[in-house]
């Protein structure tokens, strides 16, 4: 999938307008190899100390993955069906290619099976991050047989959210005396699965839902600007736009980083599988608006929001860089601006693994802090986040394959 990069530029067309906010300083140098597999070691070891200790939830379901450190000062441990079950068997899978050690493919395989009736969660459109960066990972590192049906079932799972005559997945079920059929920019994510399936079925039932998806998402969630809302909410019968809406951001005319984010890899993703380049130039598009926003720090860390009105005294948000760093290192493979997208996913590397790198042994194990989860629910802020350590470590091996050519 990655192509050899050309010689970077040295001088890049476009200047970064930064506001140089402050930066949380966790460690001078650049957090080795050796290092992240010493905190992911420690890592599982305080996950089973919360499963010996605390092994189900208050609601009673059985503590599987860390998300995150708690207000209180302790390791988050969630259930199966939390969003982001998926992404710490993901990260395993990931230090297994990165490191080749035996020990992280069998934690990865026993982290991974721990979601197996995941696949038949249909209670929201999260079933292609639990299953496709536990699972799909699972099957891209091992090519073990057994992993194609649940990922084919996970599939059908989620097109099973799809309302024809709005031409999307509905996101989520919940405020449905505000909401009809709501659809968030995140959901860009999990088209991935839908394309993966309908290439190893044959099954154009996937691909066609995706892209009608891809479609409705580019016509509808951004403005003049290139930036992106988060929420859209549609009229089931008539497919129209009945209102627009941020969750986790800070106004709905705002630009919530991680959403940016999420629309940078989703497309880019889109243009892998169709090679439609209507998907291309939407990418490139959010990526201009991501790194040529005036306030975009000068370390390309975003703020959680670029419109949070405290700026720049608000948090960064961690995760958000690395799922764009990640993106980026993919982009440049496909973008007449290669060149300059490389050399930025570097840059935002290069901050993730030292200034916001945890220092060794702290943070339970968790790869990177300060990342923030949903700031107007004063929820996860400035904390780590199993997807900011899942996407920095694809962002790593993203750039692995391509220094390697």
């Amino acid at each position: 999938m990655i192509r050899k990069i050309a010689l970077l530029l040295l001088a890049l067309p476009f200047i970064l307008t930064a506001c140089k906010g402050p930066a949380p300083v966790e460690q001078a140098t650049p957090i080795t190899r050796d290092q992240i597999v010493a905190q992911m070691r420690l890592l599982d070891e305080n996950i089973l100390k919360v499963q010996a200790e605390e092994p189900n939830t208050p609601e009673g379901q059985k503590r599987v993955v860390p998300r995150t450190i708690n207000k209180d000062g302790s390791l988050s441990v969630v259930e199966a069906g939390d969003w982001t079950s998926g992404f710490y068997p993901g990260a395993l899978w990931y230090m297994f290619e990165m490191t080749g050690q035996p020990e992280w493919k069998e934690k990865a395989i026993k982290y991974t099976e721990l979601l197996e009736d995941q696949q038949f969660n249909g209670a929201n459109h999260d079933v292609g991050f639990r299953m496709f960066c536990s699972y799909g990972n699972a099957y891209g590192s091992t090519h073990n047989p057994d992993y194609l049906p649940v990922l084919e079932q996970s599939a059908k799972t989620l097109i099973a959210r799809y309302y024809e005559n709005v031409g999307c997945i509905r996101s989520w079920n919940f405020n449905e005396e505000n909401w009809q059929c709501p659809v968030i920019i995140d959901n860009m994510m999990n088209l991935e699965l839908l394309f993966w399936t309908s290439l190893v079925t044959g099954d154009s039932i996937y691909h066609d839902i995706a892209l009608s998806h891809a479609l409705t998402t580019m016509k509808n969630h951004f403005r003049s600007d290139n930036s992106s809302v988060h929420v859209v909410d549609y009229d089931t019968i008539t497919g129209e736009v009945r209102k627009i809406n941020t969750h986790q951001g800070y106004a709905d005319e705002s630009s919530w980083a991680r959403g940016q984010a999420w629309g940078l890899y989703g497309f880019t993703v889109c243009y892998r599988f169709t090679k439609n380049p209507d998907f291309l130039r939407q990418a490139e598009r959010i990526a201009n608006f991501l790194l040529g926003h005036p306030n975009m720090p000068d370390d390309l860390v975003p703020y959680w929001d670029f419109d949070a009105p405290e700026i720049p005294d608000e948090p960064r948000d961690v995760s958000a860089a690395a799922i764009m760093a990640s993106a980026l290192y993919e982009l440049c493979t496909y973008s007449d601006r290669g060149d300059i997208y490389y050399h930025q996913a570097d840059k935002i590397m290069e901050s993730l693994s030292t200034t916001y790198a945890s220092s060794p042994g702290k943070n339970f194990g968790f790869i990177l802090g300060h990342s923030v989860g949903a700031k107007p629910m004063d929820s996860e802020v400035d904390v780590p986040l199993n997807y900011a350590d899942y996407y920095y470590l694809e962002a790593r091996i993203r750039k692995m394959d391509l220094d390697a050519y």
